[in-house]
């Protein structure tokens, strides 16, 4: 079979910027995309725009994550829901919004992937999963306590799953992005004194965009990834790497 004709492939966050570029491309790619998320409004304008189905659920929900999911036939899942949380340091978190952030980004992401995978050892066809994980898994970023570690649970979730999961044909990985410049990141990297730093410490030097983390996602789940598994792959124009 060519990309992305062995069955639907599920995006959660997909009423966030990576989440609906992501559906958007792989619907432009012929792909059956069940778009995922908690407003429905958003989710209806998204189909209208590009064909894909939609799905309201609540990621810290485990009932609710149960009932959306198990009677679907998945071949591919996109775990792109999350939460930023606050920016804070381990000696000034609020312990609630760590809890928050945890059970968004990663409790979430295994739930789906808990359920998900059920659907796809059950057709038996393989699959592909891809967790949206951040370059703040990789490095130490001052006030990234919650966000970080989450991603960081969140890396782990991924291997063990490409462990687990590979003897049923289904490949687990994960992408790193570093910060899509729109209106909720703005109010903290857009700051002059956080921007320029971080910025010069990149070897491409600029911020990326919601196309460029949506195209290694789709390249992920295609048949041209089709021998990877468990990697971290960092879409952050080099910074990881200094």
């Amino acid at each position: 079979m060519a990309d992305y004709e062995k069955g639907a492939i599920l995006v959660t966050g997909a009423s966030g910027g990576i989440g609906g570029a992501t559906v958007k491309l792989l619907c432009r790619n012929g792909a059956d995309v069940i778009a995922a998320g908690r407003d429905q409004e958003k989710l209806t304008a998204l189909a209208s725009d590009c064909g894909c189905r939609t799905l309201a659920f609540d990621l810290t929900s485990e009932e609710s994550v149960k009932a959306a999911l198990k009677d679907l036939d998945l071949w591919g899942v996109v775990n792109c829901g999350g939460f930023g949380g606050e920016i804070a340091t381990p000696m000034e978190t609020d312990i609630s919004v760590f809890d928050k952030v945890i059970s968004i980004n990663a409790r979430g992401a295994l739930l789906v992937t808990k359920y998900a995978s059920r659907s796809m050892i059950r057709l038996g066809r393989g699959g592909a999963i891809v967790n949206v994980s951040s370059q703040a898994s990789l490095v130490a970023l001052r006030g990234h306590i919650s966000y970080g570690s989450s991603k960081a649970a969140l890396d782990n979730i991924t291997r063990v799953s490409a462990l687990e999961l590979g003897s049923h044909n289904i490949r687990v990985n994960g992408v790193h992005p570093t910060v899509v410049m729109t209106p909720m990141s703005a109010w903290y990297w857009g700051r002059p004194e956080i921007e320029e730093p971080f910025l010069s410490q990149m070897p491409l030097g600029r911020w990326a965009t919601e196309a460029e983390i949506a195209a290694p996602i789709a390249f992920l789940l295609s048949d041209g990834a089709s021998m990877i598994s468990g990697v971290s792959l960092p879409v952050d124009g080099g910074f990881t790497a200094c």
